[in-house]
């Protein structure tokens, strides 16, 4: 490992240490980490690129590979967040959630068509940004 390796992993590894763990119990949301959904992923056959991300807003858009000639969809969603929690002696970080199948229809959004996808996206970050304002 060159001289100059060393000294970005040693800063790297002294920085990590000085982080402090998130925690189920107390402290302000405002400060915390989420870890952020994934911009590339694959579920159920299916492969998603996020396109788009405001606040807590995304598009992805879905392809499915197995298909000759494969159509495009769109998910919009608001984007979730859980707070990080204790398992025996491991700490689990506060992370964002994609909606799952029960919140389809409030929190996610299966469109065709690229423009009304994009209504969708500016619709819920525009109610992002209310909620905010009212408190």
């Amino acid at each position: 490992m060159s001289s100059r390796a060393s000294l970005l992993f040693r800063r790297s590894t002294s920085t990590r240490a000085q982080k402090t763990r998130a925690r189920p119990e107390g402290g302000s949301k405002k400060g915390c980490f989420y870890r952020p959904l994934p911009a590339q992923f694959r579920h159920n056959g299916f492969d998603y690129e996020q396109i788009a991300r405001e606040g807590g807003a995304a598009i992805y858009e879905q392809h499915w590979p197995g298909c000759a000639e494969p159509s495009v969809c769109y998910e919009v969603i608001r984007v979730r967040r859980r707070d990080g929690f204790q398992i025996s002696e491991k700490l689990i970080d506060p992370y964002e959630v994609y909606p799952n199948s029960d919140a389809w229809g409030a929190d996610g959004f299966t469109v065709t068509d690229c423009d009304k996808a994009w209504d969708k996206f500016f619709e819920i970050s525009l109610e992002e940004q209310q909620e905010k304002e009212r408190g």
